[in-house]
């Protein structure tokens, strides 16, 4: 037992290198071995929780700790959040280990099997952990956005569910993701968007809304509160157009015509989009094709506006049909002639094959 004692009067130690600048020499591995003595403190709380003198004698030897006085028992269950949420605050923190701590912190209870939400330090743990992965403004890193998309989401069901409605989300959303930089706070949109019409939840199941069902039925019953969450960031989306237009020029035009196949409000922006940059084309008799009016404008050449409605024709059936139609209903706005050269609609629609 003494050195049992002895190690548990080394937590107040733990707990002040994590605020110190000690921890810029820390990799990944001293990160684990970090985390995995604040899961022994918390397992020696489990196990003597129900022994009064042990409970005692291990909050007698915390006090007893300096520079940390008020530390006491209970403060062995709360290790693992008092550790990360101290290490979340320390800037010293090297990127890698802060990556293995957010992923750490951020595994969902539910993971490890049947258990209730986390509640207080865990639960204030997991949100500062979302916080500092969304909003912190520092160089993107490459890659897919889903990570930060899965938080996104997680947070925004969150939020529902402490505030019954959806009114109040829209601040909030805004100011995480205008602390983004604008290419990764669109990408971040664009796989959440993605993620809803992929499946229940985050994809993984459908018991990320808290109601503890993870069949039909609770898909079912998430079904109301994703499409409210799909609202609010085609609402964010589409509330600039300088933005709406950054969105469509940043995502691959794959995604686009993925997202314009599931969300209607969103498929008619984009075509609307699409015919004012299609429409400041002009055809060069001399190079024989289409160019930009503008050169020093951020619209598309003839190349990829062609590409994006040969993707918007390679979706869905109906997103293919609305595309087409719309294409008809240019080129006869445009005199409805059907000769290469004379209206960028007529050889959009020999592009794409319809005529």
């Amino acid at each position: 037992m003494e050195a049992v004692l002895g190690q548990v009067e080394q937590l107040p130690a733990l707990l002040a290198v994590s605020r110190s600048s000690l921890v810029r020499d820390w990799d990944s591995l001293t990160l684990d071995r970090a985390l995995e003595w604040a899961r022994y403190f918390q397992h020696l709380h489990d196990r003597f929780r129900a022994r009064p003198q042990l409970r005692e004698a291990l909050g007698r030897r915390l006090r007893r700790s300096q520079p940390y006085p008020r530390l006491g028992f209970p403060a062995l269950g709360r290790c693992p959040q008092l550790l990360g949420l101290a290490l979340l605050e320390n800037r010293a923190l090297p990127p890698a280990a802060c990556r293995r701590l957010l992923r750490s912190l951020l595994q969902p209870p539910s993971a490890a099997g049947s258990g209730p939400e986390p509640l207080g330090t865990e639960l204030l743990a997991r949100r500062k952990a979302a916080a500092r992965l969304l909003a912190v403004p520092r160089r993107p890193p490459p890659g897919p956005a889903a990570p930060e998309a899965e938080l996104l989401l997680r947070r925004l069901r969150e939020e529902r569910q402490d505030s019954g409605q959806a009114a109040g989300q829209l601040p909030w959303l805004c100011g995480v993701l205008e602390l983004l930089p604008q290419p990764r706070a669109v990408q971040v949109v664009a796989e959440a968007l993605v993620l809803l019409k992929q499946g229940c939840g985050t994809g993984q199941g459908g018991d990320d809304d808290g109601d503890g069902s993870g069949g039909p039925d609770g898909c079912q019953g998430s079904a109301a509160g994703d499409g409210c969450t799909a609202g609010l960031l085609l609402a964010w989306l589409m509330d600039s157009q300088e933005r709406f237009s950054a969105f469509c020029l940043r995502i691959p035009c794959s995604r686009l015509a993925f997202l314009a196949g599931h969300y209607p409000q969103f498929s008619r922006s984009y075509l609307d989009l699409l015919t004012c940059w299609g429409s400041r084309l002009l055809y060069d008799p001399l190079l024989g094709r289409w160019v930009k009016s503008c050169l020093d404008k951020a619209e598309l050449s003839w190349e990829e506006l062609r590409e994006r409605f040969i993707c918007l024709c390679q979706g869905t059936a109906p997103l293919k049909e609305q595309t087409q139609a719309a294409l008809r209903l240019l080129r006869t706005r445009d005199g409805d002639f059907k000769v290469r050269g004379l209206s960028v609609w007529t050889d959009l629609l020999m592009e794409v094959g319809s005529d």
